[in-house]
């Protein structure tokens, strides 16, 4: 067993491995972290700050009814650095949590380098030999290619890959704000999305021009899947022309509130910053080359003169055969003291991953104070994510926080809407008062909060007849 006191060397200042050295640091053990770039960049990154988002600014909904605003009430709870960021530094997006990115990354990497307990180092690791034990591994989907070597070597070369794609960013002066219009998804929200409407021949226009483009692909691309989470538009499209219109362009919730004007498809884009000089092109991850893509998007009434401040792109992401390669608590059979965290595990997603690294902090936390760790209660969304990436199956593939995860309450075998209604709502108080008592049991240095008692107050109320309330203590 290794002294507590040792020094934690965590590779990565993704958003894994970002909050995976906060929570480590916060309980009073020594981190080192390590981040290669500004000295080494990747396809992806543009900046030299800790956990930079490349693909999009939205963290994902943050609705009290969701699956993905379950998982942020739960690291809300266990004292998520990421989660705090994210909420000083939002945008305007509806019933997500929109970040401006600079601001993001800019407090992440100010908080972590002015901690007592966090020493950042600007280094390439270049093998799995080169990182002192105990060790965590959060380097991502694009991971340094000597390392995913060794990586690959050490798994005994067995690696598996997606591609994953990146949207268009547009300069707000550029937007025609005569056409395009402000308005929600069935008005919940204060019009934080511009909407650009297309009527049913410029839809079909629109396809027609995005099937017939040059795009940017080599053989590898043909025999690598993507992520469903983050599919090109092409890829999309390839399903059946209309498949978009039922997917990000769809038209269900919008009316212009200018004229009443209802579309048969509809794109949306979400504020990028602060300052909302910059929006992104909702679900527009694309693999075109750049100059089809300024001309076809233009097409979008409201974007003739578009300015384009960043184009799509797609790179390829790495993740390891977790419930394969890994033991339960996400370290190597091969070597108990090396961990991994993030995406490079297997889920999908910003907030995902994140809750990744804050899990591993806490099982590295109990190994090295000599206890078994603990994991997470299974019908929490923290154990339902952690399921997904753990549980053996014959196809592994990754994954973001759903319901589909959770495990399906008992009663509920009728269909409908009344019943799957009555079913989240029991699944959502079973989620919060497992990780309550988690918290209560496992993890007596947090608290939760008076505002997270008044929530499964409300929410025992909400459901009274079908709870479980054998134990409630804590209400």
């Amino acid at each position: 067993m290794f002294d507590p006191s040792s020094k934690i060397h965590i590779v990565g200042a993704g958003l894994a491995g970002s909050e995976c050295a906060w929570q480590l640091a916060e309980m009073g053990l020594k981190v080192q972290l390590y981040e290669m770039r500004p000295k080494i960049s990747t396809p992806a990154h543009k900046t030299e700050y800790f956990a930079e988002l490349v693909c999009s600014n939205s963290l994902g909904s943050v609705t009290d009814y969701s699956a993905p605003g379950q998982l942020k009430w739960e690291a809300e709870a266990l004292g998520s650095l990421i989660l705090k960021a994210a909420k000083k530094a939002a945008v305007p997006a509806g019933m997500a949590l929109g970040v401006d990115r600079v601001l993001f990354s800019e407090q992440i990497t100010q908080m972590l380098k002015s901690h007592p307990n966090v020493e950042s180092v600007e280094k390439a690791v270049d093998s799995l030999n080169d990182v002192p034990r105990p060790a965590v591994i959060a380097t991502g989907p694009l991971t340094h290619t000597p390392l995913a070597q060794s990586m690959r070597a050490h798994f005994d070369d067995e690696f598996l890959y997606f591609f994953d794609a990146i949207a268009p960013i547009i300069d707000a002066d550029s937007i025609n704000d005569t056409v395009a219009f402000k308005a929600d998804r069935f008005g919940r929200g204060h019009g934080d999305y511009y909407n650009c409407g297309l009527q049913k021949e410029q839809y079909y226009d629109l396809i027609e021009s995005i099937k017939a483009a040059r795009k940017i692909e080599s053989k590898e691309f043909e025999k690598t899947p993507y992520f469903n989470g983050c599919m090109p538009i092409e890829a999309i499209i390839e399903r059946g022309d209309d498949t978009l219109r039922h997917g990000p362009l769809s038209y269900k919730g919008i009316t212009n509130p200018k004229n009443g004007e209802k579309y048969y498809a509809v794109v949306q884009l979400r504020q990028e910053n602060k300052e909302a000089t910059a929006y992104n092109m909702v679900g527009f991850q694309t693999k075109m080359a750049y100059g089809e893509q300024k001309e076809i998007f233009r097409k979008i009434p409201g974007l003739e003169t578009a300015e384009f401040l960043k184009l799509g792109s797609i790179h390829r992401n790495l993740y390891i055969h977790s419930p394969k390669k890994l033991t339960k608590y996400l370290s190597s059979p091969k070597d108990e003291w090396l961990f991994f965290a993030g995406q490079i595990t297997g889920v999908e997603g910003y907030f995902d991953s994140t809750c990744i690294g804050l899990l591993v902090a806490h099982f590295l936390n109990d190994k090295l104070h000599g206890r078994a760790p603990s994991l997470p209660p299974r019908r929490s969304a923290f154990g339902s994510l952690y399921n997904a990436i753990t549980e053996e199956k014959e196809h592994f593939q990754p994954t973001n926080i759903n319901w589909s995860l959770f495990p399906k309450p008992e009663g509920f075998n009728r269909q409908g809407r009344k019943f799957k209604e009555q079913k989240r709502l029991k699944q959502l108080f079973s989620a919060k008062n497992d990780l309550a008592h988690w918290i209560e049991r496992e993890k007596p240095q947090l608290k939760i909060t008076e505002k997270m008692r008044k929530d499964m107050r409300e929410r025992k109320q909400l459901y009274p007849d079908k709870c479980n309330h054998s134990s409630t203590s804590q209400l």
